[in-house]
């Protein structure tokens, strides 16, 4: 507790103080330009990742970022619906990161979460994405098989993100685009889902030619014709 109270002090001396005039126009006020979905690992930062300021991201964390069905007694849903009806989103990001612990649970036996029966209950929203790692890449390593877990699992959970109400309506009326990406903690790379490659991409030359994609061959095959029509 020191140590964060000793944060609290230099961010009010060395942050708040420099930008006191950001704060006082967002004591009343937030105008985000982009709703962020990602994981509660303490290794992500959005802001920092994006290097956006107070008041620009409108930011869903949780395990494993998943988005579960439409449900008026989830939090995902408030969250979303309220973002997209109330700011001026012009982005949706849906972003999962390397080593994701989520995803190593997904794919371990099913007794392995007995100790943790609401993480494993939670994770039942990404099963679709265990279904398809084990039947499409069964012959990889196992750091190979979480890497495209990972992959997959953001594509999973923007199909479920598109069956929302709110995003329904907003990508008619072509308000706002969905976004996949994974964050690389070891490198800061940043993948982005290419719908028309049918990967992701590399955000720096220097890893574009040592492409994860390639690893997953990833776009959940039954669904790679939409997945190119609606990305």
């Amino acid at each position: 507790m020191k140590h964060l109270l000793q944060g609290i002090h230099k961010f009010q001396r060395i942050a708040f103080a420099p930008q006191k005039r950001l704060f006082t126009r967002l004591a009343n006020k937030q105008s985000p330009a982009a709703l962020f979905i990602t994981c509660a690992d303490s290794r992500v930062v959005p802001n920092l990742i994006t290097q956006t300021q107070p008041g620009e991201l409108f930011a869903v964390r949780n395990v494993g970022n998943i988005v579960p069905p439409y449900d008026l007694h989830h939090g995902e849903s408030s969250a979303i619906e309220y973002a997209l009806n109330n700011f001026d989103i012009k982005d949706v990001i849906v972003c999962g990161h390397s080593n994701c612990g989520a995803m190593q649970g997904l794919l371990a036996p099913e007794s392995a979460l007995d100790k943790l029966p609401a993480t494993k209950a939670w994770l039942q929203h990404a099963k679709l994405t265990r279904e398809i790692v084990q039947t499409n890449y069964a012959g990889l390593t196992p750091q190979e098989m979480l890497e495209v877990a990972i992959q997959e699992n953001v594509l999973v959970q923007l199909e479920h993100l598109r069956e929302h109400p709110s995003v329904k309506s907003g990508l008619a009326a072509r308000r706002f685009n969905l976004h996949g990406w994974v964050y690389d903690i070891e490198s800061g790379d940043v993948l982005i889902y290419d719908p028309t490659l049918g990967k992701f991409q590399s955000t720096t030359k220097q890893s574009s030619g040592r492409t994860r994609s390639n690893n997953t061959r990833s776009t959940l095959r039954s669904q790679k014709t939409s997945r190119k029509r609606k990305a």
